[in-house]
């Protein structure tokens, strides 16, 4: 069976955990589309080389959950080429047997809009940034979420697929949810979108 879940929000409002529980639960394939763009931003030299030439080897760098690879990815998101670049792969993914839960920023609007269950997870930026400063342990709190808004007005100023959720797209605020919570509640809502 082939069916696709589309996980989109914003930096550190839970959408990575709870895809990777909703794929685990489902037995689905899981693909953080971040990591394409860690990638490519850490990868250094051109950019667009950079996504053209993605290997699998590339996503499995230490780096890619640090502060500087997410502002890496930022703005290596902003270059129409890239996107392009990663858009069949992910496209690719999404259909495969078995059913597949990507999370990203535009995986609902333009990635899979025809997913068949898209969720938006969000959470206040205060809450994210705190989450973000605890998981790295870089820098100050203040300077986590100094980073936190000048990445959310990147992303949701962008041109190209700016950060919005879709119009069908289910809304979590995860600000004031445990992970447990957040997972169930997820969960229940893409078991009772899919029928199952």
């Amino acid at each position: 069976m082939k069916f696709t879940i589309a996980i989109d929000g914003p930096a550190a409002a839970g959408k990575g955990t709870i895809s990777r529980a909703v794929a685990e639960s489902l037995g689905a394939a899981h693909l953080d589309t971040g990591l394409l763009y860690r990638a490519v931003g850490v990868k250094g030299g051109d950019p667009v080389e950079a996504a053209r030439s993605l290997s699998p080897s590339d996503l499995s760098r230490d780096d890619l959950r640090s502060l500087a690879a997410g502002e890496a990815a930022s703005r290596v998101a902003v270059i129409p080429e890239v996107r392009a670049a990663l858009v069949a792969f992910q496209r690719d993914f999404a259909r495969r047997d078995g059913g597949a839960v990507l999370d990203g920023r535009d995986i609902g609007t333009v990635i899979c809009p025809e997913a068949e269950v898209k969720l938006f997870v969000t959470a206040s930026p205060e809450t994210r940034a705190r989450r973000r400063w605890q998981e790295t342990d870089e820098g100050s709190y203040e300077d986590v979420l100094a980073q936190v808004r000048a990445r959310d007005a990147r992303d949701t100023d962008r041109a190209d697929a700016p950060l919005r959720p879709a119009e069908d797209a289910v809304k979590l605020d995860t600000t004031d949810l445990s992970i447990e919570d957040a997972v169930k509640q997820a969960c229940a809502i893409i078991r009772n979108r899919l029928g199952r």
